[in-house]
């Protein structure tokens, strides 16, 4: 660079392209275990111990284990690409935080509805949201060990989704498997949005 005139030689690097995810499903399937597992920075989590106050609302069959509950949010961040930056945020699975959901979905491109085969009607109340707003999301259904395994269309028939919504495997535990659910996402919601803004064709 000659002082006091810019290097036209050097081209300012583009922002990268940063998008937001919401990570949904029913109480204990491993929302949190997701954000954290995947995440580039020390996760934001909202996480309160249970109580015996809790235990006529909070359902804890098959998650006998869990000690603590998200209240608000989780969040996180991961770069996919240099171009390409996710954040994401960890939705409350409790029926009485549901309030805040339509907070943490402003502005979202997709979803993660994460299911455990063990509770699967669990996760309706996630696929029913998305659809109703028109939400691209991913059914990824969390391989709990001694869970049943089942082939991803015996899931998808049971949860009646359409034959559009990708349905995958995962183990939130692992960073690269979540790494598949979201880049998932992000294809089936670019897809879907290029499919809804194409003219009809006559």
């Amino acid at each position: 660079m000659v002082f006091g005139r810019p290097d036209r030689g050097i081209q300012p690097q583009a922002a990268p392209l940063t998008l937001k995810l919401l990570v949904a499903g029913g109480f204990g399937v491993g929302k949190t275990t997701l954000v954290g597992s995947v995440s580039e920075i020390k996760p934001l989590r909202t996480e309160e111990l249970l109580t015996e106050a809790g235990r006529p609302v909070d359902d804890l069959s098959g998650v006998e284990a869990k000690s603590t509950t998200t209240v608000a949010m989780d969040f996180g961040r991961i770069t996919l690409r240099e171009d390409l930056v996710l954040y994401l945020f960890g939705t409350p699975g409790q029926d009485r935080f549901w309030f805040l959901w339509d907070e943490l979905a402003q502005g979202a491109l997709g979803a993660v509805v994460l299911a455990d085969t063990r509770r699967l009607a669990d996760c309706f109340a996630a696929v029913d949201y998305f659809e109703r707003r028109g939400i691209a999301f991913t059914l990824a259904v969390n391989c709990f060990d001694g869970a049943p395994r089942h082939p991803a269309e015996a899931v998808r028939a049971a949860l009646d989704l359409d034959p559009e919504v990708p349905v995958v495997m995962c183990d939130a535990r692992e960073r690269e498997s979540v790494k598949r659910v979201l880049v998932s996402v992000v294809e089936h919601a670019l897809a879907t949005g290029i499919t809804a803004r194409r003219p009809a064709t006559v």
